[in-house]
């Protein structure tokens, strides 16, 4: 089949009419599926917005056309639903998953994050992906039957599972929580709605996963060469993308860089989609899944990039992370966005009344657990912007982050 056409609906794609269902039981809408649904809830919801002033590298005010949080999520749904519709899944649920994966992101990127799972040591740490989930189970308050957005069973399972199995099958914790153990958030909610933590997750959720890896790759670079932190010839110290630019000169040998730069991550994303397909048409012909609870059994990812390509990824993350997140002026100020937080967690742990009163406990008694956890919830949710105000409001002098 040509990369340019859609595939014809898989057996092994999620069936929004055969959902397992949603945690309230809810009327169906009359003009969309249940995964369509899922979908414009997290499109409309408080913290989806957030997203526009929120961190992927640089502050928001460093410039207007840097990636935040929400041009990253709006990017990585574009090549999810591409390569949902190559493999014939639902672009619908893909979409949902692709679009809610980065909702748990705190302000300032992944030094918020170490910021809270720091002040949060003590009582369970932090973890985005857990937080996405109590986001959307219990810190949106937009419906008036229950708390969060009351997704489908497959829309939560994708955003717990996306990056594979949590726990062993006998409920040990495994992969990357084998040694701190399952996050608070997700253990809790799992009690009360099975979300399966020893399975792979759909194609659907596999597709979103490895879709966000693309994006990332693909636009740091292009915020990279923007911020002047590397030029577009300092990539060909790796031979995927030295190919890449040596084809781009030879097709345009008067190109200027930015161009050039554009130019190349066009190709970029193209190569590691067609090669995401590739990967996944021979990984699934060899397994033969007949259904998605087929693919969520078979104990292996079947959405990945082939081993040579996977090496070749590697190495753009291995550059990105030397040239880009270690470079001293990106240190410089994520480092001074972690005191922020540090400085925010613990004003509102001496001093609570500094918390507006709708994240006061209603009768002033909470645990310290309780209590703390509150405050991490309340700072998740701040955008840059607010958590820079907050400061500002709070302390004499606030760090520039520039």
């Amino acid at each position: 089949m040509s990369v340019g056409m859609a595939a014809p609906r898989s057996v092994f794609a999620c069936d929004s009419e055969r959902s397992r269902g949603r945690l309230f039981q809810e009327p169906p809408s009359k003009t969309r599926s249940p995964f369509r649904r899922d979908c414009d809830r997290v499109i409309h919801s408080t913290a989806f917005r957030r997203l526009k002033y929120k961190t992927q590298v640089f502050v928001f005010h460093e410039g207007d056309h840097y990636r935040t949080r929400l041009t990253h999520s709006l990017e990585v749904a574009q090549i999810a639903r591409a390569l949902a519709r190559q493999l014939g899944l639902d672009e619908d649920l893909t979409e949902t998953l692709a679009l809610a994966h980065d909702l748990g992101h705190p302000p300032f990127g992944h030094a918020g994050e170490r910021a809270l799972d720091a002040c949060l040591q003590p009582h369970g740490g932090f973890d985005h992906n857990a937080q996405t989930l109590r986001v959307v189970t219990s810190l949106e308050h937009r419906y008036p039957e229950f708390d969060g957005l009351n997704l489908t069973w497959e829309a939560l399972e994708g955003i717990v599972k996306h990056n594979g199995p949590l726990t062993e099958r006998n409920g040990l914790a495994g992969g990357r929580y084998r040694d701190r153990g399952i996050p608070v958030a997700i253990s809790e909610y799992n009690g009360k709605y099975d979300l399966e933590l020893w399975s792979f997750a759909s194609l659907e959720a596999q597709v979103a996963a490895i879709a966000d890896d693309i994006a990332y790759d693909a636009h740091d670079i292009d915020d990279g060469l923007r911020a002047g932190l590397f030029t577009v010839d300092d990539l060909r110290v790796m031979p995927l993308t030295a190919e890449m630019i040596a084809e781009i000169d030879r097709r345009y040998p008067a190109l200027d860089d930015d161009r050039r730069g554009a130019e190349l991550v066009r190709e970029l994303i193209s190569c590691l989609i067609g090669a995401v397909i590739s990967e996944a048409r021979r990984r699934l012909e060899a397994a033969g899944p007949q259904s998605a609870d087929d693919v969520r059994n078979l104990g292996n990812a079947l959405i990945a990039f082939a081993a040579d390509v996977a090496r070749a990824e590697a190495e753009i993350k291995a550059f990105l992370k030397l040239r880009m997140y270690r470079h001293e002026r990106v240190m410089r100020v994520m480092g001074e966005a972690e005191q922020i937080l540090f400085d925010l967690f613990a004003r509102y742990q001496n001093t609570p009344g500094d918390l507006p009163a709708e994240w006061l406990p209603p009768d002033g008694g909470d645990s310290e657990t309780e209590r703390a956890r509150r405050i991490g919830n309340f700072i998740a949710g701040m955008t840059d912007r607010f958590a820079l105000t907050e400061h500002q409001r709070l302390f004499d002098s606030t760090p520039d982050l520039r």
